[in-house]
């Protein structure tokens, strides 16, 4: 599984250094008061790309946090009953044997 992943992102890579060698050009970009910033496309395309990522991305991570705390709760929970339950239970009795003798089931047929 180790190697597909870093297949992956070894043919990301490549795609986006083939992407960017093919797309060098500088685009003029204006701003505000009459400025202009001149940007290379693939640099442009990797910032939006980031700028697009990075608010999900936080998301995500909080998302996860939030539910791994609320699973830590819920196994305390369930272990704290469990503690209470076989505290509260009394002990099971160790053989079904009588003074006569063993209990033995009597058979209908």
């Amino acid at each position: 599984m180790q190697f597909l992943k870093t297949l992956f992102w070894f043919l990301l890579a490549v795609s986006v250094a083939v992407f960017s060698i093919g797309n060098w050009t500088t685009v003029p970009i204006k701003l505000w008061a009459g400025l202009i910033a001149e940007v290379n496309l693939p640099l442009l395309l990797v910032l939006t790309f980031l700028a697009g990522l990075f608010p999900v991305l936080l998301y995500h991570h909080a998302v996860k946090w939030r539910m791994s705390q609320k699973l830590s709760t819920a196994e305390r929970a369930v272990a704290d009953l469990r503690a209470a339950a076989q505290t509260a239970l009394p002990p099971a009795p160790t053989s079904l044997a009588t003074p006569d003798g063993p209990i033995i089931p009597s058979d209908p047929a």
